[in-house]
């Protein structure tokens, strides 16, 4: 065997430019393949890594792709716990020992400094080096690096997984490109399992470290997890990122269970921390749907979701979709639930960005006929009250809402039908009590309907008129009421035709001077 000299490169020689890199790398590349004697080649693939030129580093990535690639099919890179560099050197082993524990270091400085390409400027670098990181998991996967500790064990080089979502979570880059590119990876069975481990891990690791999270962390670590998605039913596990020969049932990657306990963790440990109010609402959208269904627990979201409805305002209104699914599904308890959801009725309402999901949502809430008449007649009372200030696309959604409750609770209808009430000097309702049982809503009629019938917008006119003859038994859906825009409002309004003559009080103009025998007309042209 050809003894090597353990130290360093002798230097590339090579033409300037990224032809001439690729040119010499391909030479060296051959060389060291071929032979262990020219095993110190790698250093100068290597040194290519850290080129300021981006078409020089890219052509190192692939040099040490297709070498490492090649080292670890070919078995030629130690295997087992990896003792230090210095001390297999100066011993007495095999120099095919010493071969292998060598170039497993020059395989980990490599690894290494891909890691730090993830951050670099120019974003064909990192993708490139993020594919380089992903083939060797997939090949340290098939050919592993660690012996196993029993016969079938499962396998997974998790440490060099770790270090490839610690550089997508970065705290100092904006990472969104790179787990766009990322989220392709996550189809595979596997690869999901283990990213919901080491993003638990690195979450937990980044935000001990910090005094002050960055922002640009949470951001990228929210676009990994919310990237996350299980199946909602049980199935088999089949599609592997790292290829078996035969999957085992004792390995928890083949059970949705042990999934779903890891989606799980991986979320608590992330909302425990105090993240940015941008964020919560972010988080809050996805949670009903993306996040509560895939739990093995969903209950230990309770304390999360109760907080979020208690800060108010745009975050009370997206807890409520959580909320709602815990109560109708999960046999949650919340007794002053109603109380604070008639809290949120206030003016702005009409003019969040997510008041579509707020009234759907409130309309569900408000559904069930088993709920007392004062406090539907609370909701009632309040939405009209509001309704006096709502631009028109709001009220042709309100007014129909309002009247559902009507059709829904026929002991409300007091309110706009009271044959043998007394007169009112005053209204009675109270606009300003928090408690919808003390508003005394049930003793006032809903007056602002009346007053609404004079709307300046004929389609609101006509909405508050319905109120004047018997309510229809079927309710009208107001589903595609919920996303009108001012602009579909004035859109359509454009598009009505008008009576053609109308009766006027005054002589319509026939053009911009008038008429024919206008004095105007007669001294001036247009030319």
């Amino acid at each position: 065997m050809v003894s090597v000299a353990w130290g360093g490169g002798g230097g590339m020689e090579r033409d300037p430019g990224p032809e001439g890199a690729r040119r010499a790398l391909g030479r060296l590349l051959e060389a060291v393949l071929a032979s262990r004697g020219e095993a110190n080649a790698v250093f100068d693939i290597l040194a290519v890594l850290q080129s300021e030129d981006h078409e020089e580093t890219q052509e190192a990535v692939r040099a040490c792709s297709r070498l490492f690639g090649a080292l670890l099919e070919r078995g030629e890179l130690f295997v087992g716990r990896l003792p230090s560099e210095d001390s297999v050197m100066a011993g007495s082993q095999g120099a095919t020992r010493k071969y292998k524990v060598w170039m497993r270091h020059r395989y980990h400085s490599c690894c290494n400094r891909l890691q730090e390409l993830l951050a670099h400027p120019s974003f064909e670098v990192k993708e490139l080096a993020l594919s380089t990181l992903m083939k060797f998991v997939q090949l340290e996967g098939a050919y592993p690096l660690e012996k196993p500790k029993w016969d079938g064990c499962y396998l997974f080089p998790r440490q060099l997984f770790k270090a490839v979502v610690e550089g997508l979570l970065s705290p100092e880059n904006d990472c969104s490109l790179l787990l766009s590119r990322f989220r392709e990876y996550l189809e595979h069975d596997d690869i999901r399992y283990h990213v919901m481990r080491a993003a638990t891990d690195v979450v937990g690791r980044v935000a001990d470290r910090y005094p002050e999270v960055p922002l640009t962390f949470w951001n990228n670590a929210f676009m990994l997890l919310s990237a996350v998605s299980l199946p909602r039913q049980e199935c088999s596990f089949s599609t592997f990122y790292v290829k078996h020969v035969e999957l085992s049932s004792t390995w928890k990657v083949v059970h949705l269970k042990e999934h779903r306990k890891a989606f799980q963790l991986m979320w608590l440990g992330f909302l425990r921390h105090k993240l940015p109010l941008s964020l919560y609402k972010k988080v809050l959208v996805v949670m009903h749907d993306s996040i509560l269904p895939h739990l093995a627990q969903p209950s230990l979201m309770i304390d999360f979701l109760t907080r979020a409805y208690d800060v108010g305002g745009a975050i009370s209104l997206l807890a409520l979709n959580g909320l709602f699914v815990l109560i109708h599904q999960h046999n949650l308890e919340y007794p002053d639930f109603y109380r604070k959801l008639y809290g949120l009725l206030d003016p702005s309402i009409f003019h969040v960005k997510y008041r579509a999901r707020f009234f759907h949502l409130a309309d569900l809430f408000l559904s069930s006929s088993h709920l007392p008449a004062y406090l539907v007649a609370a909701f009632a009372k309040r939405l009209s009250r509001l309704a006096l200030t709502a631009p028109p696309e709001a009220l042709l959604m309100v007014l129909p809402f309002i009247c559902n409750l009507l059709r829904r609770h026929p002991a409300c209808r007091v309110l706009v039908h009271r044959p043998l009430g007394p007169e009112l000097d005053a209204d009675p309702y109270d606009p300003e009590e928090e408690d919808p049982a003390k508003s005394r809503a049930l003793e006032s009629s809903l007056w602002e309907l009346q007053a609404l019938q004079r709307h300046y917008h004929p389609e609101v006119s006509q909405a508050a008129s319905v109120i004047n003859q018997a309510l229809s038994v079927p309710e009208v859906s107001i589903a595609p009421l919920l996303d009108l825009t001012a602009f579909e409002v004035f859109e359509r309004d454009l598009k009505k035709k008008g009576q053609e003559s109308v009766p006027l009080e005054f002589i319509p103009a026939q053009g911009l001077l008038g008429r024919q025998d206008d004095l105007c007309a007669q001294h001036f042209t247009l030319s």
